[in-house]
C-alpha cells in the first residue's frame, strides 16, 4: 500500500472521531442525570463553587469500558 494511503485512513479515522465527539458534546446536556447523581460532590461558598462529578465519572467510565470491550474484542 502507498504510504499516503495509510495517512489518508488515519485522517479519516480522526475525522470520524471528531464527529462522534461533537455529537456527544451536543447531546450531553440533554441527558438529565449526568452531573447530578448521588455521589457527585458540589460545594458552594460565598464567592466560589466547586463541582466534582465522581459518580458520573464512574458511570461514564464503566459504560465506555463495556462498549470498547464489545467493539475491540478479538
Amino acid at each position: 500500500m502507498e504510504p499516503f494511503g495509510q495517512f489518508g485512513r488515519l485522517l479519516i479515522l480522526f475525522g470520524a472521531l471528531l464527529i462522534v465527539l461533537g455529537v456527544v458534546l451536543t447531546l450531553a446536556p440533554r441527558i438529565p442525570f449526568l452531573g447530578s447523581l448521588p455521589g457527585d460532590i458540589h460545594l458552594k461558598g460565598k464567592n466560589w463553587s466547586f463541582h466534582f462529578p465522581i459518580a458520573t465519572s464512574i458511570v461514564v467510565s464503566v459504560v465506555l469500558t463495556v462498549l470498547l470491550n464489545l467493539f475491540f474484542r478479538r
